[in-house]
């Protein structure tokens, strides 16, 4: 573990952290000091950690993610927001369920919790707040109309909610990934890699720990001044 992150006696939430990028940022966390609470839909062997406490939420329901917020220390002030899903169609072909459900978890979901997180955080007299964006919802992408915008949705919200929580000493940055090595991505058709790896300059692709140290880094004392950004970590894609 790296030594520059210090996080005892802190205690955050990582949404979506039962796999994924969301369970390195909760392992690197947990390994860091953090009690780390994940909310998630269903628990499994991973989410098990000793580090870690489980809370069963859906957090596009405002009720549940409040009634589980009320459940947490009272220093809570760290937030990831990185549960995401896709239901990828081009537009024509793309369902209203499939375009509602997509938007209600990637974006009324940080909402969600940002909201039920923000008097904990004014409380404790300061906080971090990172959101897992991705380039898509700076460039677009074809078939991913609902990702792409509820993405940019979490990118105008990042730069919102920093001007309206940084008098409180609340920093609210967002961490735009490309296509990001995962159990889940490695199963994608090699010809989806490839197309990917072009993309990047580095003839690389990032894995879950370059965006998990990323996150840390932003949610340490380190990055206490920086706030409103969006910073990506896509092997160059974007460019």
């Amino acid at each position: 573990m790296n030594n520059q992150f210090d996080f005892t006696g802190r205690s955050a939430v990582v949404t979506g952290g039962a796999s994924g990028i969301g369970l390195v940022v909760s392992r690197l966390l947990a390994e860091a000091g953090a009690e780390v609470h994940i909310f998630d839909t269903t628990p499994n062997a991973a989410s098990s950690h000793p580090g870690f406490c489980f809370h069963t939420v859906d957090i596009a329901e405002s009720q549940a993610v409040n009634h589980e917020v009320s459940t947490l220390p009272t220093g809570t002030n760290l937030l990831v927001n990185n549960a995401g899903i896709t239901r990828d169609r081009t537009v024509q072909k793309m369902s209203d369920e499939e375009w509602q459900s997509v938007i209600s978890v990637n974006l009324t979901g940080a909402f969600n919790m940002i909201r039920a997180l923000t008097p904990l955080m004014r409380s404790a007299g300061e906080g971090r707040i990172v959101n897992i964006a991705s380039i898509n919802g700076l460039r677009g992408k074809f078939g991913q109309a609902n990702y792409a915008a509820a993405k940019a949705g979490l990118i105008g919200l990042t730069k919102s909610v920093a001007r309206e929580l940084g008098p409180k000493l609340v920093t609210v940055n967002a961490v735009a990934p490309g296509m990001v090595l995962t159990e889940m991505t490695k199963e994608l058709p090699e010809e989806v890699l490839a197309r990917s790896m072009e993309e990047t300059v580095l003839n690389r692709l990032a894995e879950a720990d370059d965006i998990a140290l990323t996150v840390l880094f932003l949610l340490s004392d380190s990055a206490r001044m920086i706030t409103g950004e969006v910073v990506r970590v896509d092997a160059g894609q974007y460019i």
